[in-house]
């Protein structure tokens, strides 16, 4: 049962996360940011990942504390679940076009995180949440995850297509990395048999 939980409390927010890697894409969110809840309900459905999530936060100053606290924390309870990533696949990767909107999404679940953010926004609030506030989640997201993730806008127009679909993508290319692969018979998917460490090659 690839199943895990985290949380993190401080003085700014108190998360919690629970994921399940096999599950069905089922979602109960809430962080009290309506528009991170639906890109998080994007990214369950389309990862097929269980993922319920509770978060608050000092919404009254801004978003940022609870935007980021809750990339780390399913993060972390994403990388729990995956323990020491026998038999995953590893890669993954999605081009998800929205309208007008393309974004190309690459992971490779290494345990080495890493984020490549190639994205732009032409207003600063999507609603009331601030566009610059997605890049922050992306990073949590990545490092708390072990993620080598790589995430670029091909070309857009409608900001909120543009975010929905770097979602879409993770979702999408995190579903490919994540699988069992049945051929790997449960074996580490490097050479150096283990994930993790150094960018040396394996």
């Amino acid at each position: 049962m690839r199943q895990a939980s985290a949380e993190r409390v401080t003085k700014e927010t108190s998360v919690s996360a629970t994921v399940d890697l096999d599950g069905a894409g089922v979602y109960d969110v809430a962080t009290g940011i309506g528009f991170l809840d639906h890109m998080l309900e994007q990214l369950s459905r389309h990862s097929l990942i269980d993922l319920a999530v509770r978060a608050k936060g000092d919404l009254h100053i801004d978003f940022h504390h609870t935007t980021e606290d809750t990339g780390i924390v399913i993060g972390e309870a994403v990388s729990r679940a995956l323990g020491d990533r026998a038999g995953i696949a590893r890669y993954g990767a999605a081009i998800i076009p929205m309208d007008e909107t393309c974004t190309r999404v690459s992971v490779d679940a290494s345990n080495r995180p890493y984020l490549i953010w190639r994205v732009t926004f032409t207003k600063p609030k999507l609603g009331d949440m601030d566009t610059e506030l997605f890049k922050e989640w992306f990073k949590a997201f990545a490092q708390n995850a072990g993620l080598t993730l790589h995430i670029e806008n091909l070309y857009g127009e409608n900001n909120h297509h543009i975010v929905e679909s770097c979602f879409k993508g993770l979702a999408r290319a995190l579903r490919q990395a994540v699988e069992i692969d049945p051929r790997k018979a449960g074996a580490v998917p490097s050479t150096k048999g283990v994930l993790g460490g150094s960018l040396d090659e394996g």
